[in-house]
């Protein structure tokens, strides 16, 4: 849509937005990252830490506030707000895909590819391929554009959003649920929340398994990934834009928040977490219930929390443990 289209949408709700090239229009494509946007996507800035992406973005327009304008390079176009992320926000809506381009399209019994066993109760959406000896399984409901490929087994109630793309070999077990939209909303001044619509998509590399009851978001926009030969166990949460590295396992109930990028090879014990935008290196351990809230370097164990190396932990809730019984004897 226009650019000034774009403007009169956030006016109209109740945004001021300062615009630096008003007789300039152009047709916006999408919302994109400032780092891998063009000059028909539109991007947004509000945290310090992007100031670098923000010089060097080849966006069409970007959302900014007064404090950031300084920084936005001249071929792009300067919609200044008081808050990008909010504004950031409510744009998600006007480009937010549907997920099913026609929702009466067909069930599984009807799909063109005789190589593809496909039982009872099966919904397929518009645009899928599926490879040849892959197995899906009664209550499956596949949106559009989805893209599974050769050997793989979909167990019954899985859901797979759309744009989502799957490897060979893979196995999804019972009601999982892949590219769901992930958690994000920003609040108005009075407190209301405004959904964030992530309209990226789910990649799952070769080799991969997912325990039942797991979920793996779709990004903002972009890619969440999960890694060839990554194992995910039953209960799992994996949040949007998040990459799973190759052959790294993930135990049951972790639960890894938006961007976090996990290497090669990392192990997360059960119930173990992430916060947000957190590095763990290749070859990492992390011991059940150790919560993530730093960049771990490379081949290292850790575990508890406030999280410390696994060595350190340990003799810390050994002496724990000395220092209460000796309390409960001298009372």
């Amino acid at each position: 849509m226009n650019l000034t289209e774009v403007i009169k949408f956030l006016e109209s709700n109740q945004l001021t937005v300062r615009h630096s090239h008003k007789n300039e229009d152009f047709i916006i494509k999408e919302i994109a990252p400032l780092d891998s946007a063009d000059k028909s996507d539109i991007s947004y800035v509000n945290k310090d830490k992007y100031l670098l992406d923000l010089t060097r973005t080849n966006a069409g327009a970007v959302l900014v506030n007064a404090k950031f304008a300084k920084y936005v390079p001249t071929h792009t176009q300067i919609l200044e707000v008081e808050n990008p992320y909010l504004a950031f926000a409510y744009l998600t809506h006007l480009f937010a895909k549907p997920e099913f381009a026609n929702p009466k399209h067909n069930f599984g019994l009807d799909f063109p590819n005789p190589a593809v066993t496909i039982a009872h109760n099966v919904f397929i959406g518009s645009n899928v391929n599926i490879g040849d000896n892959t197995h899906i399984m009664p209550g499956v409901c596949i949106s559009d554009n989805v893209s599974i490929g050769e050997n793989c087994k979909i167990y019954p109630n899985v859901v797979i959003y759309r744009d989502t793309k799957i490897g060979d070999n893979v196995r999804i077990h019972a009601g999982s649920i892949i590219g769901s939209d992930g958690f994000g909303y920003a609040q108005t001044k009075d407190g209301r929340h405004i959904k964030i619509e992530h309209n990226g998509r789910v990649i799952i590399e070769n080799d991969v398994e997912i325990g039942a009851n797991s979920t793996i978001d779709r990004a903002v926009f972009g890619e969440t990934l999960v890694a060839q030969g990554a194992i995910i166990d039953n209960l799992v949460q994996v949040a949007h834009n998040c990459r799973v590295g190759e052959n790294s396992i993930l135990v049951a109930q972790t639960g890894l928040a938006g961007s976090s990028i996990l290497g090669r090879s990392v192990i997360m014990g059960g119930q173990s977490g992430t916060g947000g935008h957190i590095n763990i290196g290749d070859f990492v351990q992390v011991a059940g219930r150790g919560a993530v809230g730093k960049n771990l370097p490379a081949n290292t164990k850790w575990g508890g929390h406030p999280l410390m190396e696994l060595e350190e932990w340990m003799k810390f809730y050994v002496n724990l443990r000395r220092f209460l019984k000796q309390k409960l004897k001298e009372r």
